[in-house]
């Protein structure tokens, strides 16, 4: 079983009913390609598959979590994470960061100076499978295997 998910936000903020708002502004995903890893529990798998019509995610994997710590985690003011700020929170640096997020220790709401979610850009060379079906009809939302790619030609 899965220890973290990556949730990315596929879709924007029109015509999307109370209900789901409310899920999403939940999971820290307020704007469209905002990602967000969230630790697998009954409840958290629950949220995303209510909403699974306006996000994708998949189990994280600890490479592609230490990229998107270095290249996109931001603090106040939207300045990039250093070593110096992961001190007071008891790592020495990204890597044991992304390590503590990846198995599930720690929520990325609980890691106070960096922001909760990360801004992607939308993906270089666009979409290669329909952005509104789920992964099973040939799709990019719900639970999909191709996260991960996606997600790099995203950063």
């Amino acid at each position: 079983m899965a220890k973290a998910y990556l949730v990315v936000r596929m879709t924007g903020q029109i015509n999307v009913p109370h209900w789901a708002k409310t899920t999403l502004e939940l999971l820290k995903l307020d704007k469209k390609f905002r990602a967000t890893i969230i630790p697998a529990k009954d409840n958290t798998l629950g949220m995303l598959d209510r909403v699974k019509h306006y996000i994708s995610w998949q189990e994280v994997d600890p490479t592609l979590a230490k990229e998107l710590f270095t290249k996109k985690a931001r603090k106040a003011g939207y300045k990039k994470i250093t070593n110096e700020d992961l001190a007071p929170l008891g790592f020495k640096t990204i890597d044991e960061l992304a390590a503590s997020v990846t198995e599930g220790k720690l929520s990325m709401n609980k890691i106070k100076p960096i922001k909760p979610w990360f801004a992607l850009s939308p993906p270089r060379h666009g979409f290669k499978r329909s952005t509104r079906k789920t992964y099973g009809e040939g799709g990019i939302l719900g639970q999909n295997k191709d996260l991960t790619e996606l997600v790099r030609s995203m950063i």
